[in-house]
């Protein structure tokens, strides 16, 4: 059945983003793109006409990412190809300023081929692929992110911004 609960939906999304990501029927050679200002490559798979469930490739150029952001989204994220470090943070103050955040470390973790990670709407993130090869990994949204009013966040100077992608054709 059905379920609005994003705890139950990333549970039960996780094996089936897992499974994906392990078969690459679907990888093409195009997929491994980036946008070169951007530093990574965000490739569309499948949206849903609402724009709920959207499914992405996304490629990172060797030694770049993405700067801590929220998805204000449900998130389920596999590896595919590569390892991508995943840099997990928390928010410490009440979010009450706009245009400020404060956030700290909380963890990191590698993530490789076959590997799951979950996000919540308001889990914050970042990632940087150290390697020297171009990464890729399988994203599954409850949204297309373009379309949810996402944050992107700075420690040091404790800015909050709007982060949207550049998409690729």
């Amino acid at each position: 059945g059905s379920t609005s609960d994003e705890h139950e939906i990333v549970r039960r999304v996780r094996p089936l983003a897992r499974d994906l990501a392990l078969a690459r029927s679907w990888l093409e050679p195009r997929h491994y793109q980036c946008d070169a200002a951007q530093g990574f490559g965000v490739h569309l798979l499948h949206e849903e006409a609402d724009h709920t469930l959207a499914v992405f490739a996304a490629s990172w150029l060797p030694n770049r990412g993405a700067p801590p952001h929220n998805h204000r989204t449900w998130a389920v994220v596999a590896g595919v190809d590569g390892l991508e470090k995943n840099v997990f943070w928390k928010r410490v103050d009440d979010g009450r300023r706009p245009g400020y955040a404060e956030i700290v470390k909380a963890g990191e973790k590698v993530f490789g081929e076959g590997d799951v990670v979950t996000f919540l709407p308001e889990s914050i993130h970042s990632v940087t692929n150290d390697t020297d090869a171009v990464t890729l990994s399988l994203h599954v949204y409850g949204k297309h992110v373009n379309y949810t009013t996402r944050s992107q966040f700075d420690p040091e100077t404790r800015v909050a911004k709007e982060f949207k992608v550049v998409q690729n054709a």
